[in-house]
């Protein structure tokens, strides 16, 4: 469970960025966190991780504070960030390891989870070469692969399809499912509205700093008494 509770930040003096944000993912949904370009979302998922800290409120992971407990909130979580381009000189190997090493995984455990993990995204091959010689899909999928490591409950992933070929998105929208049924808990940012549209339990709408939706797709539908698409729902709330 993730919850998010009175949360602001500002960057420019007098002007917030997010404000005084309150949300609760639950365990066992798929949670979708929409928005326009510049709305907080981001922003919103990097004081949730600890990697910005929040000017007021704070983040709880599975009842851990991101600002009191850092490392216990942070070994309760799995992150894949907007931008795959990270520890480009290292082999793909080689980061995997790393990540093993931060959350403490067995020699044992690590070589099953770094094998069934490369094979599902078709990258086992290329373990051995630099990350930078990767394209941007083998990137994203390295990273989605340090991610889930460590089996973590929570996942939160910012924009996770960007640049994954057909095949390794439906393994993913697949795997979320999984992780989802099992009682654990997804948390995605999204701007491909058909994908929320078919996966999402529930998707929270962020714009200009304030959630202004906060349920359902049937509820949403119900509470703008519209019968349109989620595209379209999404358009008029955020254009109001």
């Amino acid at each position: 469970m993730i919850e998010i509770k009175n949360v602001s930040k500002s960057y420019v003096k007098g002007k917030k960025t997010l404000d005084n944000l309150n949300l609760e993912i639950k365990n066992g949904e798929i949670f979708g966190f929409l928005g326009p370009n510049g709305a907080g979302k981001t922003t919103t998922i990097k004081i949730i991780t600890g990697i910005l800290d929040a000017d007021e409120g704070d983040v709880l992971i599975d009842g851990k504070s991101i600002t009191d407990s850092p490392l216990e909130a942070k070994k309760n979580f799995g992150f894949v960030p907007d931008n795959p381009d990270m520890f480009l000189k290292l082999k793909g190997i080689e980061y995997l390891n790393f990540m093993a090493d931060v959350y403490e995984i067995s020699t044992e455990k690590r070589k099953e989870k770094i094998e069934e993990l490369t094979k599902k995204f078709e990258i086992y091959k290329d373990l051995n070469n630099q990350i930078q010689s990767y394209s941007h899909g083998m990137r994203q999928k390295i990273v989605i692969c340090g991610a889930l490591l460590s089996e973590p409950k929570n996942w939160i992933l910012d924009e996770p399809m960007t640049g994954l070929d057909p095949k390794s998105s439906y393994d993913l929208k697949e795997m979320m499912r999984e992780h989802a049924k099992s009682g654990k808990t997804v948390f995605f940012s999204t701007h491909i509205l058909e994908v929320a549209e078919k996966l999402c339990d529930r998707v929270g709408i962020i714009n200009k700093g304030k959630l202004v939706f906060v349920g359902t797709l049937e509820e949403m539908k119900e509470k703008f008494k519209e019968n349109g698409s989620l595209e379209e729902l999404f358009l008029e709330i955020t254009e109001e």
